[in-house]
């Protein structure tokens, strides 16, 4: 069975981004759908395992922090779905320089309330190689709770850095 990547998008960057991670995948040989806006998704219950991305807009909301079609779809549609011990990855998109207290924040959400429905949660990456005061991306260990990317400080970086990631969950079983 697929991997489904599911993001949301205001600028573009996370459809970018997302478009990275899929071809990484696809380079690798695994069995990855095409990139889905999430209000364009279903059934997402027959994937063997999800990747799904955000950018924040909403900085410093406790929640719905993406500005996106997620926040409808994570407080209504996923609490009705069964994905206990589904496996699940994040990425995050944000600004790091402009917006260093709330870097990747909507990941964060993502991670929360994927947790929170019973998934099991992969691809955590460390800070190394950012400039960023905070976020609520940031896992107790001091680890992002997944891929976070800055498309506007850092676009070099994040084709590389998708490319590792995909290694990492590949390792992880993500794609098993």
């Amino acid at each position: 069975m697929k991997v489904g990547v599911l993001f949301s998008t205001s600028t573009g960057n996370c459809e970018t981004v997302g478009g990275y991670i899929v071809q990484a995948a696809k380079a690798a040989g695994l069995d990855v759908d095409d990139l889905k806006e999430v209000s364009e998704a279903r059934e997402i219950e027959k994937y063997s395992g999800l990747i799904v991305g955000a950018p924040t807009w909403n900085t410093g909301a406790d929640s719905e922090r993406s500005g996106t079609s997620w926040d409808e779809w994570l407080y209504s549609d996923l609490p009705s779905l069964n994905l206990k011990d589904k496996k699940v990855a994040v990425f995050g998109v944000g600004d790091q320089i402009s917006y260093g207290d709330n870097f990747c924040d909507a990941a964060g959400e993502l991670y929360d309330q994927f947790l929170k429905a019973g998934c099991k949660m992969l691809g955590f990456t460390s800070t190394d190689g950012y400039d960023h005061d905070d976020s609520k991306a940031l896992l107790p260990d001091g680890r992002f709770c997944g891929l976070m990317l800055d498309e506007d400080n850092q676009s070099e970086e994040s084709e590389g850095r998708a490319n590792k990631w995909i290694e990492q969950l590949k390792g992880e079983g993500l794609f098993a």
